[in-house]
């Protein structure tokens, strides 16, 4: 038992050593050299303009079950559905919005940045550019950092527009919950802070769903098995990463006032 514990706990370390090394590189090379806006335009296209569609149904449903669910609650309360806008809006724009942008982005555009990567290298074409005198970190992991911090915050915004828009449509017409007091109930009570609570939480999501999507596709081995492997634990630990991290993150805020 302790020897699984002790190799999991080497690995997990080595893992997180790997990943940490590769941001440092990226750091050092975009510093140093001269930044590829072309591949970085086209990785944000690919990353946040494919991933908008998937990402704005989700939230339109979720913010549409969130408001049925409220309504028929308190409604068996209260007598009404009161506050319905209120609920929607705080779930969504301070905690689901940035979590399931998150995850549908992780599943989607990190699951193909992971596969791409992970193919390079192991069919040795990272090897052919270190030949060539370019370094990988530049030209493959800079450019899809860029493309997910720069999307996923963009992504979050329309994915509080949409859910908050599927609550309202289900508040006017199946609750028979006026439109203007949907809307009160959020302008009322919802400030700044509440926005930027999410929005924070975005980028620090961004961030790390990027660092492990790379750092799982340059490190594949084992041909097109090992490229299946790495795809499934870079969507499974970002995943698992992004409901641990919201935890702290939210913690955080909260005790900075946020």
């Amino acid at each position: 038992m302790f020897t699984a514990v002790g190799k999991f706990m080497a690995h997990m370390f080595s893992q997180v050593g790997g990943a940490a090394k590769m941001v440092r590189s990226g750091v050092f090379w975009l510093t140093h050299s001269r930044f590829e806006f072309r591949q970085a335009v086209d990785q944000s296209v690919v990353i946040g303009v494919e991933s908008f569609g998937v990402t704005a149904l989700t939230s339109l449903f979720t913010g549409m079950v969130l408001a049925l669910q409220a309504g028929n609650t308190i409604g068996n309360i209260f007598g009404e559905p009161i506050f319905v806008g209120t609920i929607v809006a705080f779930s969504l724009i301070r905690e689901l919005g940035p979590v399931l942008t998150g995850v549908v982005v992780s599943g989607r555009a990190g699951a193909a940045v992971t596969a791409q990567i992970g193919t390079m290298a192991v069919t040795e074409q990272i090897d052919a550019l270190y030949t060539l005198g370019t370094n990988p970190i530049r030209y493959l992991v800079i450019p899809r950092m860029f493309g997910f911090i720069l999307t996923m915050p963009i992504l979050t915004l329309f994915s509080n527009l949409f859910g908050v828009l599927g609550g309202y449509l289900v508040a006017v017409y199946a609750l028979n919950v006026p439109g203007e007091i949907y809307m009160t109930d959020i302008t009322s009570f919802m400030g700044v802070k509440d926005f930027m609570h999410g929005f924070i939480k975005s980028f620090v999501f961004a961030f790390m769903v990027a660092t492990v999507c790379c750092y799982k596709g340059v490190s594949t081995r084992g041909g097109a098995e090992g490229v299946g492997k790495s795809t499934t634990g870079a969507v499974v630990t970002t995943i698992v990463l992004i409901l641990v991290l919201d935890y702290f993150l939210t913690a955080i805020l909260t005790a900075f006032g946020i």
